[in-house]
């Protein structure tokens, strides 16, 4: 059984940090780009950054040079450090894995920016 499965979201204060996690389970993870998306209420779901394999990275305009994808292969995890948060990042954060036309999703962590 494929799991995928999130953690770190929480509420911080605009201009802040937070660092996800997501963790991977019954697929063989080194092999799998693997992805962040975001929901706001309201609005459609996001590709925020996504990495390849190999370690290829890409971000949404919004989010360069503020957010940085990573992956530990060793540990079947992809991260996403979130830095200078506004409200406009408020969303549920959801991870992402696909290889070959296989996919999956998490169930997403809820991230909160405010004051």
């Amino acid at each position: 059984q494929v799991q995928l499965v999130e953690s770190g979201g929480g509420l911080v204060q605009p201009g802040g940090s937070l660092r996800l996690s997501c963790v991977a389970s019954g697929i063989n993870f080194k092999f799998w780009s693997m992805s962040w998306y975001r929901q706001a209420p309201g609005t459609q779901r996001e590709l925020v950054a996504v990495i390849s394999s190999g370690g290829n990275t890409n971000y949404t305009e919004s989010v360069k040079g503020r957010f940085t994808i990573s992956r530990d292969n060793a540990k079947d995890s992809v991260y996403l450090q979130m830095t200078s948060l506004e409200p406009e990042d408020t969303a549920v954060y959801v991870c992402y894995g696909t290889w070959r036309g296989f996919e999956y999703w998490g169930q997403g962590t809820q991230v909160t920016v405010s004051s």
